[in-house]
Formats: C-alpha cells, structure tokens, sequence
C-alpha cells in the first residue's frame, strides 16, 4: 500500500499513544500517555524546521531571481514547496507548543502526531478528556487537532474533532451557526497562538454542543424518502437512466442498518448520519491514511460538515 504517511529511511514519521492501540496501518512510535508536547514531536521525527530560501533560474550562464522562494527542510535540504516573499512559515516547534499549557495542566493528553505528503502537512491530535455516552453505549471521545501545512495554499487549521469509539468514525462539531468551534490562519498572517485560543474559545461548552445534536437527531426517525434525499444530496445522483442515486449513495443507504454502531437508535437521523462517516473513514479513498487525511483535512471533512447540518436540518422537518 502506498501511504501518504511520511516514510524515512523505512521508518513512519508518526508517534501514537499506545495506551489507545494502534493506529490505522500499525506503523509509527508508541508513547506513554505523559509525553509532553515536544516529547511528542521529538518522537514522531517532527523537530526540524524549515527556512524560506530565494530561488534563481539559470539563464546564458547568468543566475536569475525568480522572485519566489523555496521552503527546505532544516533535516535533509529537501524543498516542500515554493512560496513568495510575504509567505510566513509555521515551525513545528511553535506548532507542538500550542498545547504545552494544556497538557502541563493536565487538560489535554498528547495522542498522535506525524507527517504526511512528504513532509508538507505535520499534525498534532490532542486528546481533550471529555467524552460522552449516548443511547445506552454509544461512547464519543472529544479531540483538538491542529494542522501545520508546509505548502503553498494551505492554512494551518485548528479545530475540535469527536471520535465515535464502536467504529472510530472521526465526526464533526461544526454545526449550522456562527462562532464554528475551529480557526483557519492563512501563511499571509503571523500566527499568533494567543489569539486563535481566544478565537476557539477551547471550553467543554464545544462537546457538550455536539451531545445536544446527537441526541436531537437520535430523537428522531427517517423514512425511505428521507434516506433517498439525504444520501443524494451528499454523495449526488445518479446520470444513467432508470437510476436515481449515484452508485456511492445507494452504498450509503445499503449499510444504514449495518454499519458498525447501527444497534443505537435504529432508524434515527443519527444512524443516518453516521453511515457518512463510516464512509468517509473507512471506504471512500484509495488507501487507510489517504482517508484519514481527506476526512481530516480534505474534501470528507467538508463532506461531514455538510452531512450533519442536512442531517439535523432534516430532522427538524421530520
């Protein structure tokens, strides 16, 4: 399997806490739960950083400048990306120590952290020690991720994710209202770490949101029509005559009853919701750590914002 997940040397830039298992394709470090941040970054071969270099092209024997720099990687000179003049780089260290006050307080506990696509996306996954049980057993986990793009387009994004723990389906506390519960900091601004703190405004007041929107959408049921409408507004509808739903949504109606976790609240918008997410995690892509990244940072992610407020926007009509 070809992972986006940096390789070096034959070695997973990874490190997980292994009091959690392993992770998706069982590769990187295991940590104990007590690893500061920068114990974490160390671990996970994440302590380089990177330096913004002017690039030139070779012309009649004249070097020329571009106008554009490189970003290299301080470990081995290798360049992520080109950027231009007013492009600000993030380094890792400043990234691992965004939670450094939160883990010294015994808030959050440092769960993964590694590097994919050569090095261009570095994450951070802080466990933030508040969960939930819903219908009986079904238990969510509350997460903070933050993401540090060493690539020209990309925004460094810091933001609460929930894993329901029955499927490890990652889900989303982004709901249909203002002041969402994550902050996007393009490389044309200095990050400032104090402010997109203020800006999360990081309170267990996020989780507890997310448990109000489960329960309502376990609270009530969907019909056929519902299913139909739902899955084909998230996964679109089919060309071929005859069809109504495109082969990924009739997939997505076919394990509504089946996925794992469908035992809680059969028939509810929540078990409807939840096969997108399965989905999302554990079907859609070419490989496991190809959909963890689109889920975490790519078009699922985006896709599982909009199946929750359809899901609970239905629901409300219902």
């Amino acid at each position: 399997m070809a992972h986006q997940l940096e390789m070096i040397n034959g070695e997973a830039q990874m490190a997980y806490r292994k009091s959690q298992g392993l992770p998706w394709h069982g590769l990187g470090v295991p940590v104990e739960d007590d690893m500061t941040p920068q114990e974490m970054m160390v671990a996970a071969g994440l302590d380089w950083s990177v330096e913004k270099v002017d690039t030139f092209i070779r012309y009649k024997g004249d070097n020329i400048a571009t106008g554009q720099q490189a970003l290299v990687r301080s470990s081995d000179g290798k360049i992520l990306t080109q950027v231009g003049p007013g492009w600000n780089p993030v380094q890792n260290a400043e990234a691992f120590e965004f939670f450094a006050d939160f883990v010294s307080k015994g808030d959050m506990i440092m769960d993964t952290a590694g590097s994919l696509n050569d090095g261009r996306i570095v994450w951070a996954l802080a466990d933030v020690q508040d969960s939930f049980s819903l219908f009986g057993g079904d238990e969510v986990k509350g997460y903070l991720l933050f993401s540090n793009p060493h690539q020209y387009g990309k925004a460094i994004d810091v933001k609460f994710v929930m894993e329901r723990v029955v499927c490890n389906n990652t889900l989303t506390v982004a709901l249909a209202e203002s002041g969402q519960p994550a902050v996007r900091v393009n490389h044309r601004s200095v990050f400032d770490a104090d402010r997109v703190k203020e800006l999360l405004g990081l309170s267990h007041r996020k989780v507890e949101t997310f448990k109000e929107a489960a329960e309502f959408l376990g609270s009530k049921q969907y019909g056929q029509k519902d299913l139909e409408k739902y899955f084909g507004n998230i996964f679109g509808e089919s060309t071929k005559e005859g069809k109504t739903l495109s082969p990924t949504a009739e997939r997505g109606v076919q394990i509504v009853e089946t996925q794992p976790g469908a035992e809680f609240r059969k028939g509810s918008f929540w078990q409807m919701f939840n096969a997108v997410t399965y989905m999302a995690d554990h079907e859609l892509g070419r490989s496991t750590d190809s959909r963890m990244n689109s889920a975490w940072f790519g078009a699922n992610a985006k896709r599982k914002v909009d199946a929750l407020n359809l899901a609970v926007e239905m629901a409300e009509a219902a």
